[in-house]
């Protein structure tokens, strides 16, 4: 299953997970942006608007900023707080509770953003970066870091170092087999990325046309890649 930890998960397993949390990732991030004109995932930027904001003065900007950042760590922390608590207990499905959280809240902010007002916008972005922080710890948890799905930086670094590996392998007329790891990781690391941008593309799209309804309906992908496990764990009765 896709939601399962350890060394033990195939290469496909990864990839799976990887591409579907990774376009839910993008579509609420662009979302947010266009909703709001902040990412909900993307620290790197925001640390910066938050140095742009302190040294023109602008406290309320600093303030936004931090809050982005501090939810984004928070919500790492909460699923690292639950997973833990998971694997004392031996609850192998706590990464699709943690999931069926995230569907749960991501819920609850696509209602909140039907009647909120002039809070609207960072009130939406600071409760999806606790969504990110929340998705990136399950993420890297259950695929041992092998996988990230809420930012594209590293991975585009990577599909840039095996490339760079891949026409290095050619110029020196290496063998297929030393150029294999390469070519399975730009497998991984290009539809990633890929996915990211598309969920990009339609989480705009589908905000533009439905607004809030769109976070109900990634609710639903998301409680999706959950509910199965779940069913196997209670029919086991685990």
């Amino acid at each position: 299953m896709l939601l399962r930890q350890g060394d033990h998960r195939g290469l496909s397993a990864d990839r799976q997970l990887a591409w579907s949390l990774a376009a839910v990732a993008g579509a609420v991030n662009a979302a947010g942006f266009y909703a709001a004109g902040l990412y909900s995932s993307h620290m790197t930027g925001t640390l910066s608007i938050m140095a742009d904001h302190l040294a023109l003065g602008d406290a309320a900007g600093v303030g936004v900023a931090l809050a982005i950042v501090i939810t984004f760590i928070v919500g790492a922390a909460v699923s690292t707080l639950l997973i833990n608590a998971g694997h004392r207990r031996e609850r192998h499905t706590i990464y699709a509770y943690n999931i069926l959280m995230e569907a749960a809240l991501l819920a609850g902010l696509g209602a909140a953003d039907l009647w909120l007002h002039e809070l609207r916008g960072p009130a939406l972005v600071i409760g999806l970066s606790f969504l990110m922080g929340s998705q990136n710890a399950v993420v890297t948890r259950i695929s041992n870091a092998r996988v990230r799905t809420t930012h594209v930086t590293g991975m585009v670094t990577d599909i840039g170092i095996e490339l760079g590996n891949l026409l290095d392998d050619l110029y020196h007329r290496h063998t297929l087999a030393r150029s294999s790891p390469t070519i399975e990781k730009l497998k991984t690391h290009v539809p990633t990325v890929a996915a990211f941008f598309a969920g990009g593309v339609l989480g705009v799209m589908g905000y533009a046309l439905s607004g809030a309804l769109m976070f109900l309906f990634l609710a639903v992908i998301l409680a999706g890649f959950a509910v199965p496990s779940l069913l196997t764990e209670r029919r086991a009765g685990i």
